[in-house]
């Protein structure tokens, strides 16, 4: 398989749409990037329109970072076939590892069956992640004066009143500083981050340090192989072996094999490993936290809401205070897509607590 140049630059333009948007807004779903390509009268292979299936195809084929995969479906029914049957090979790649990853991880983000639409398109900063400590319910956008004052407020209040909840009502200018402010003292230094993550890289060095020393055994097996063989060919040269004999016929085909497979294993091993996510260092944790602290305040849309939630997926606001909390393989991916990719596009992703910030409030 060889590279189109023109087709090549399309999907790179797609990914790039999906992670960063045009320049007039955050990361764009599937519907908006088909429209662009249609607006701007960007064409499929076949020199056809864009469709929405077609654009997610395209984002979501491992094609692109150099594993190409077919056999995945039966011939009449379209039904895919077991993990088992699909074959993969190897191919040039147009999009890096770390991109790709990160592009998955709005696709998810943005599902209708994961996350509802009002909270992936929502215009408040905290909707869809901000609950109510009290019932455990969502804390809403309500609005006062015409629309001149603008609050969060728990959804069982409004409904049922203090009957139902006693919990509270916060002006959301002030909720959404205060959440801010306390994700730029509390959480965006370096230092900080690198305490949090600690484990978590700790973990990945390790593995790291064991695919390095399997990959080592692999070629030192292959190695051996090699050197028995030369061995066995000198023999036959010198002639203290008979090449006729069948056990050595048998003995040669076995060490090829093994050698074969041991070189193909050691292939298949240190593709995985330059597939791994970019190393996270202290330069990268600088930028990542400069990155956030200017976006979470300059910008706004989905850009501001999507740097947010990289670093924190739930607030709970209490009577007496704000917590927040947020996942530590999250906040890794944040990273790590700001250390493999020249922008990061961030997502909303599940709630999985793993670290915990608390802010006293005097709301």
């Amino acid at each position: 398989m060889e590279i189109d140049p023109i087709q090549a630059e399309t999907v790179r333009l797609i990914f790039r749409l999906a992670r960063e948007g045009d320049g007039t807004s955050g990361g764009m779903g599937v519907k908006t990037i088909t429209k662009y390509l249609n607006e701007h009268s960007i064409r499929t292979r076949d020199g056809g329109r864009w469709g929405i299936a077609a654009v997610h195809d395209v984002l979501t084929r491992t094609t692109y970072i150099g594993r190409h995969r077919f056999n995945t479906k039966f011939w009449k029914s379209r039904e895919r076939k077991p993990e088992a049957e699909v074959v993969e090979m190897t191919v040039p790649a147009i999009i890096g590892q770390a991109e790709f990853e990160a592009v998955q991880t709005l696709l998810k983000s943005r599902s209708p069956a994961l996350t509802a639409p009002r909270i992936v398109s929502g215009p408040t900063l905290l909707t869809g992640i901000c609950f109510c400590a009290g019932c455990g319910n969502a804390m809403t956008l309500r609005t006062g004066k015409s629309g001149r004052y603008r609050y969060y407020t728990c959804s069982t209040k409004a409904r049922q009143g203090e009957t139902g909840c006693k919990g509270r009502t916060v002006p959301m200018d002030k909720l959404d500083s205060l959440v801010a402010d306390h994700l730029e003292q509390r959480l965006l230094r370096p230092e900080r981050l690198d305490m949090i993550l600690s484990d978590v890289l700790h973990r990945r060095e390790e593995q790291a340090e064991r695919r390095a020393t399997h990959i080592a055994a692999l070629r030192k097996r292959a190695a051996e192989t090699d050197a028995k063989l030369r061995r066995l060919y000198d023999a036959i040269e010198n002639g203290v072996a008979d090449l006729a004999d069948p056990l050595l016929k048998n003995r040669v085909a076995e060490l090829k094999s093994i050698g074969d497979q041991a070189r193909a294993d050691a292939a298949r091993a240190e593709g995985a490993a330059e597939r791994l996510d970019p190393s996270i260092t202290p330069k990268s944790l600088k930028t990542f936290a400069r990155e956030a602290r200017k976006r979470m305040r300059t910008e706004t849309g989905g850009y501001r809401r999507d740097h947010l939630r990289a670093l924190a997926q739930r607030v709970e606001v209490d009577q007496t205070e704000v917590r927040i909390m947020g996942s530590k393989t999250q906040l890794r991916r944040a990273l790590v897509a700001v250390s493999g990719v020249e922008k990061a596009g961030f997502c909303v992703p599940s709630y999985v607590p793993k670290w915990r910030a608390r802010q006293d409030s005097n709301l």
